[in-house]
């Protein structure tokens, strides 16, 4: 275990004694029984004393090496292996009834104890850790407590003071902790083995923020009930459970309460699975809404999901009609059974049309502890469930339904807007996340996605002709996949582009550096292509080889400057790529780019550079 001396440049691990450090060593698979291994060691370390140090080896690096047989059996040295069997002793060893997580508090981090007996804040702990973007704590500051969990404050180290450089951040903590009284049965030292860094545990809303929540999820789930599936059902449901129950009351109240049982398990179902989402990325990690929008494909999904369901809802296709027809078996049961099986369709059916009025409450519900999860989509549960509660209740209520009709058809269209506009909205995330270049494949990507459903709701209904829906399908499932390839998150580019400039493009070749130049703009189609295909990852690494600077010049909007220099080459109209080299003439490529030429290319014409 070290200990930590103040030094010139702050605090530094030092060790007593003939420290013993234990290094594991894998040798390659492929050496062969009685040949040699040689395994070699380069090290550096200082030499301390009252707050001095000295570099050792003063000329650099010392180099140690051992050369060892290698046999199909190993045969240790008894006096060396009783080395390294008491080193192994020594070493710190994590508390057995501990469980240690590792969370991100704002910008800093902590560790959080559960399991622990006794009182860590008469420990005097400290954490000394394994990394450098990880500070030292020392005599417990920052200890709290968290219900029975404690809590350790950790500052994320940023910059060395030494190099005046950045510190990259790990994603794991790992170190030991040092007591001054047993914290642990009887040891002082506890190692912190290495532990992912998650999200902290979601802090329970006060009432007054969580109402608001309850509120949303509950006006959401009653005006699932306007959609054209679910409002038709309502009278003819409760008329159904008069029927059945043969005018008893009680028997009509129990065919309410058994649906709307079947609402609150499938709702809590349905919750529970995105619960074990959320949780999914293990200990002390709990993923909210807006951390899943940084990943692009989680983005993606959801863009494509509104826009997908706003075509349903628009009338392009339709959802849910086979399953709706599997339910039908169940929910046309007798008994309270039936009643308790409608209740499930009803949730089935309901919940693809959720998006529209819940987006926010959902939004807010996600990230909530646990009770408050659950309570939110309960709320959202009883909503649903609320009109047929009431109406089992009061049967005579039934007349005063509004008629279906028009209205509800124009009612789920209109609908189909918000859910189209939520999918605008993700499209601009997506699109930043993606870089604008791309957006083109996105929007022909959602062209073939629509071209998709389309094919699917226009001939792949009941009434079609086998062969008919067994083509539509095929279409279906061409057409979506090629939406899918189009619109999915693209590679990263290994290029680098600078904004074209004529002074900029004369300092570089005075440099002595080659130059390439894209003459381009968003409304130029060939341009486009040319992004596409022409600048593959080998001609990339070919450019970067040859330390070619790429510049473009976008002339989307006018440009007098860019239209001055592309007279100089006898052009008006774009694309147009120029490679400029010192001392020569530009060299202007054809309109439309290949891999094949940009390669044949650059390997002719620029040299490679020379070595230093």
């Amino acid at each position: 275990v070290p200990h930590v001396t103040e030094g010139l440049f702050g605090k530094s691990f030092t060790y007593e004694g003939t420290p013993i450090f234990l290094t594991e060593i894998t040798p390659p698979s492929t050496l062969q029984e009685g040949t040699t291994v040689i395994l070699k060691a380069s090290a550096v370390w200082q030499i301390c004393r009252d707050g001095q140090c000295r570099d050792e080896p003063k000329d650099g690096p010392a180099t140690f090496e051992i050369t060892l047989p290698v046999s199909a059996t190993s045969e240790p040295d008894t006096a060396q292996a009783a080395l390294f069997t008491a080193a192994r002793a020594e070493l710190p060893k994590p508390a057995k009834d501990w469980k240690v997580t590792a969370e991100a508090a704002g910008t800093d981090l902590r560790l959080r104890f559960k399991g622990v007996t006794s009182d860590l804040s008469q420990a005097s702990l400290s954490f000394i850790p394994d990394y450098p973007f990880l500070a030292l704590v020392q005599d417990g500051a920052g200890l709290t407590r968290d219900g029975d969990d404690w809590l350790l404050p950790i500052k994320r180290n940023t910059k060395d003071p030494v190099l005046d450089q950045p510190i990259p951040q790990g994603k794991e903590i790992a170190g030991i902790l040092v007591a001054k009284n047993a914290i642990a049965g009887e040891s002082k030292i506890v190692a912190i083995p290495a532990t992912q860094i998650g999200k902290a545990p979601a802090a329970p809303l006060s009432l007054g923020k969580f109402l608001p929540i309850l509120g949303g999820m509950l006006l959401g789930g009653l005006i699932l009930n306007l959609m054209p599936c679910v409002f038709p059902v309502i009278g003819l449901k409760i008329m159904g459970f008069v029927q059945q129950s043969g005018q008893d009351r009680k028997k009509i109240v129990l065919h309410g309460l058994a649906f709307t049982a079947g609402v609150l398990i499938s709702f809590w179902a349905l919750s529970g699975f995105l619960f074990a989402l959320r949780s999914a990325s293990g200990p002390g990690q709990e993923i909210g809404w807006g951390y899943q929008l940084q990943n692009p494909w989680t983005v993606l999904v959801l863009m494509l999901l509104m826009f997908i369901l706003g075509l349903s809802m628009y009338g392009v296709f339709e959802i849910g009609a086979s399953v709706t027809s599997v339910g039908g078996k169940l929910q046309t049961k007798q008994g309270v059974s039936g009643s308790f099986f409608s209740g499930i369709l009803a949730t089935v059916v309901a919940t693809p049309c959720s998006a529209p009025f819940l987006g926010a409450a959902i939004g807010a519900a996600i990230a909530l502890p646990p009770f408050q999860f659950f309570t939110a989509f309960t709320a959202m549960a009883l909503g649903l469930s609320l009109p047929y509660l009431i109406l089992s209740i009061f049967p005579r209520l039934v007349d005063l339904l509004p008629r279906p009709g028009a209205w509800m058809e124009s009612f789920k269209q209109a609908m189909a807007f918000l859910l189209f506009a939520t999918a605008g909205y993700l499209l601009w995330v997506y699109v930043g996340q993606i870089e604008l270049d791309n957006m083109l494949n996105v929007i022909f990507g959602l062209t073939a996605i629509a071209i998709a459903a389309w094919i699917f709701g226009r001939w792949h209904s009941p009434f079609r002709s086998r062969n008919t829906r067994t083509v539509a399908l095929l279409l279906t499932v061409l057409f979506a996949a090629a939406g899918l390839k189009l619109a999915a998150p693209p590679a990263k580019s290994e290029l680098v582009w600078e904004t074209w400039s004529e002074a900029r493009v004369n300092e570089l070749l005075d440099e002595g550096k080659p130059v390439y130049v894209d003459f381009t703009a968003k409304w130029c189609a060939t341009c486009q292509l040319n992004k596409k295909r022409a600048y593959p990852k080998e001609v990339a690494a070919l450019m970067k080889e040859r330390n070619v600077v790429l510049m473009r010049a976008d002339k989307t909007n006018p440009n007098p400057a860019i239209d001055a220099k592309l007279e100089e080459f006898g052009r008006s109209a774009i694309p147009v790529n120029v490679l400029y080299l010192p001392g020569k003439d530009p060299i202007v490529t054809p309109e439309l780019l290949t891999p094949g030429y940009m390669k044949d290319l650059i390997t002719r014409e620029v040299p490679l550079p020379e070595k230093k």
